[in-house]
């Protein structure tokens, strides 16, 4: 659905986007993540026509940004930078407007989106009464307006307090499922990343440094944390079995190669010692991400 392909973005000395290449595919939900500054609404703003790539080439829906701007965006909403609203204005009145920038749409297509953002018995307040969760409903009822098979999405959850959060959540995972649109996101907040994203990409100072599944990120469980009594004692054990490696923090242990935590246990239990949890120790996100960020996980 989003295809770039060795895009290059220059401010004046700057490069903003240095070789970018990604693939957005049709159905996912995909996160674009990276600090302040690695290019993501760079990226953003070039796939909506609104920076122009200075080398390589944005295709949408097939077509290419440059060349065939309306017909690449025709199907696609999105809530870049600050949304802005005319705040003296009703809600409802509002999405009347801004959809008039385009074209003409059915009061009751404006009716239907007010419902799906939960805005109902709301529309017809002015928006200046409207909390920072409702404006980001707003947003994204806006941004639902010409029945969009791809939303992009830049920090919907910036500024929201964790209520809002849940349910901006709750809401893209529903028209994700309800709607099937392929909707892509950039985001600061890795766990809720990790909650609703199905693929990722990492930028790193214009750079994409990890482009993937989620589930790319989790290592095999050949770390274990074990706790127990005598840490020392059970790593002697363990170690006098050849059944790991190394250790680290007097909690984790590597396993050897082809050794299981069901192995692991029975030796600890038939030697007598005390084992009250062992699990593998996984990736998340936030370990991931940080890894990439300093250079001690390589990206794929």
């Amino acid at each position: 659905m989003i295809e770039l392909s060795h895009v290059f973005k220059q401010f004046g000395e700057r490069l903003a986007v240095e070789d970018l290449t990604l693939t957005v595919p049709r159905g996912e939900i995909f996160g674009l993540l990276g600090h302040n500054g690695a290019g993501k609404s760079t990226a953003i703003g070039m796939m909506l026509g609104q920076v122009w790539p200075t080398r390589g080439e944005v295709r949408v829906c097939g077509h290419d940004i440059s060349t065939d701007r309306g017909q690449a965006l025709q199907k696609v909403g999105a809530i870049f930078e600050a949304p802005a609203f005319y705040d003296y204005l009703s809600g409802r009145r509002n999405l009347e407007i801004l959809s008039s920038y385009t074209a003409y749409t059915a009061p009751a297509r404006i009716r239907q989106v007010v419902d799906w953002v939960g805005l109902t018995g709301r529309e017809n307040s002015t928006v200046r009464t409207y909390s920072h969760g409702m404006r980001a409903r707003l947003a994204l009822a806006q941004a639902l307006l010409p029945g969009p098979e791809i939303l992009i999405l830049d920090e919907p959850g910036s500024g929201l307090d964790p209520e809002g959060i849940h349910e901006m959540r709750q809401m893209i995972q529903r028209l994700h499922r309800e709607l099937g649109l392929t909707i892509l996101l950039s985001s600061h907040l890795l766990h809720e990343v990790e909650q609703v994203c199905s693929r990722i990409a990492v930028l790193n100072q214009g750079r994409k440094v990890f482009e993937g599944r989620l589930s790319d990120i989790h290592t095999e469980p050949r770390w274990i944390r074990i706790k127990t009594s005598d840490f020392a004692g059970a790593l002697k054990i363990l170690r006098d079995a050849r059944m790991v490696e190394d250790e680290r923090d007097g909690e984790f242990m590597a396993l050897s190669k082809d050794i299981g935590t069901d192995s692991v246990v029975r030796v600890l239990v038939e030697r007598g010692m005390p084992l009250y949890e062992i699990a593998p120790d996984r990736d998340n996100l936030e370990s991931f991400y940080l890894g990439l960020m300093t250079g001690k996980k390589q990206g794929g």
